[in-house]
């Protein structure tokens, strides 16, 4: 009986130590999230770009692909990538976000340079003929999971920075936890944002009272308005993200510490000068000027990137485009 007490009380400590463990992932994984919070907003603006355009039954299959991406992405790639990394050879990692930032940047700019004069590239033309939607799709999903790739580095770099307990076990499994319920929570805002039109519709047709109709008929008018504020709205947050990323990996670095510090100093200045809701100030000036910054590197690597780097790759790789 003495055996069996002493069993029992081990098993109790075991229980209790779990609930603890499980605790302290939620706090961990809760704090993370927070931390990442701003690159999480950003992701969530960028997707629903990729499946402007296409017919409605094939929008929520695309973000189910690209979801299904984003979490392959963070748990089996970036996952043992990043911990591998910061317990073998910390010193790679911001190198490696720098080079995902500038990825961001050139995109961005090239979103911008395209509205801009959507003439001015053939190549760019190409991507956006719908004379096959299968390829666009196809085009669209695999860019979206691309893009994802490297938010998904930044907000689990950040997370992985912000967890404080010493065991790796706990670090892999805070880190898996975040990765898994962003990436929920974002797409399935993203659903919910690209079907909102298809419930007013819904709304607008079958609704038992006037102002129910109406309240359908609003939601079927506001949303291209809204799919194009979040377009321009996502095309913006590569642009800050990504010159974010790259101007603080220039400080880390000490390779060129001016930019990060100059844009740091002007919204301190402008936060001070205002004296009203600093925080948001400081922020909004910080993300203007990381967005200048990178609309310009990314303007630079256009055509570093279409007449170098993508001819070098097609070479290696001896994929060509088909042609239009």
């Amino acid at each position: 009986m003495s055996g069996l007490l002493a069993l029992l009380d081990d098993v109790a400590a075991i229980a209790k130590l779990a609930a603890a463990s499980v605790d302290d992932i939620a706090a961990a994984a809760t704090k993370a999230g927070t931390k990442a919070a701003g690159v999480v907003i950003d992701d969530a603006a960028v997707t629903p770009k990729y499946v402007h355009g296409f017919s409605a039954d094939r929008e929520l299959p695309m973000i189910w692909r690209i979801a299904v991406g984003s979490m392959r992405n963070k748990l089996i790639l970036l996952l043992p990538a990043l911990l591998a990394l910061d317990h073998f050879l910390p010193v790679a990692i911001t190198p490696l976000l720098m080079l995902g930032g500038a990825y961001l940047c050139f995109e961005g700019a090239e979103k911008v340079v395209h509205a801009l004069a959507p003439h001015a590239d053939h190549v760019v033309e190409q991507d956006f003929d719908t004379a096959d939607p299968a390829h666009l799709e196809e085009e669209k999903v695999a860019g979206a999971i691309k893009t994802d790739f490297i938010l998904s580095a930044e907000i689990m770099t950040i997370a992985l920075a912000t967890i404080e307990s010493p065991s790796f076990v706990m670090q892999a499994i805070t880190l898996a936890v975040v990765g898994a319920l962003i990436t929920v929570a974002v797409y399935g805002a993203v659903a919910l944002i690209v079907k909102m039109d298809d419930v007013g519709l819904h709304m607008a047709a079958t609704g038992r009272t006037g102002a129910g109709r109406a309240l359908g008929r609003g939601l079927v008018q506001a949303m291209p308005k809204l799919m194009s504020a979040l377009s321009l709205i996502g095309t913006a947050a590569m642009l800050w993200v990504g010159g974010n990323i790259v101007t603080h990996g220039l400080e880390v670095t000490h390779l060129w510490p001016w930019p990060y510090e100059t844009i740091h100093h002007l919204a301190e200045a402008a936060a001070t000068a205002l004296n009203m809701a600093q925080g948001f100030v400081a922020w909004l000036v910080t993300a203007f000027f990381d967005g200048i910054f990178g609309l310009i590197l990314g303007v630079i690597l256009i055509p570093i990137a279409t007449r170098i780097i993508g001819p070098a790759i097609t070479a290696i790789t001896g994929k060509k485009k088909a042609a239009p």
